[in-house]
């Protein structure tokens, strides 16, 4: 593209200097001498714009055009420049905010990560303490079949001491109604 450019550039260079030849050979043939030679001085100096439309010349009413010029090429060029600077910034912002995402979903998993090893960490503690109840527990067991023994025997104890006291008192009144006869 570039290479468009400076060949553009060099046709418009060629078509300013045919232009400025123009010039310098019109005001020679209106009038005056000494304007000739300042002329292509000063067309020089200032570079002359393209007619836009075919002029007619003096000699016998030929029409000559001036040659296209594209002057358009170093502002696509500068638009083209500007456009991949801006996509690039946009593709690097674009980039960043993926890599800043993965980057929370990374710290997030690690949390999380860490979290459930200190849920491990708690079930352990729990099951060891479980397991320590349950050996205890089976280390008392032996003594709370001897208390639901004794419970039962005394019970029965109880059931017993209610009937013997059921018959002492039918004694004691029978032995009341011998005693008033």
């Amino acid at each position: 593209m570039a290479a468009i450019g400076d060949e553009a550039s060099a046709m418009d260079n060629s078509a300013r200097a045919s232009a400025a030849q123009s010039a310098a050979l019109n005001p020679a043939s209106s009038g005056g001498g000494s304007s000739h030679v300042e002329a292509p001085e000063e067309a020089a100096a200032t570079p002359p714009v393209a007619p836009k439309k075919p002029h007619t010349n003096s000699d016998g009413g030929v029409e000559t055009a001036e040659e296209a010029v594209e002057p358009a090429e170093p502002d696509i060029n500068e638009l083209c420049t500007d456009m991949f600077e801006k996509m690039a910034i946009f593709l690097q912002g674009e980039l960043t905010a993926t890599c800043e995402d993965y980057r929370l979903l990374e710290n997030m998993n690690k949390l999380t990560s860490l979290k459930y090893m200190e849920m491990k960490d708690i079930s352990i503690n729990i099951s060891r303490n479980l397991q320590d109840l349950n050996n205890k527990y089976a280390s008392l067991q032996p003594y709370l079949d001897q208390i639901n023994q004794i419970e039962e025997q005394v019970s029965s104890l109880e059931q017993a001491a209610y009937k013997l006291d059921g018959y002492s008192k039918k004694l004691e009144a029978r032995f009341k109604k011998l005693e008033k006869r």
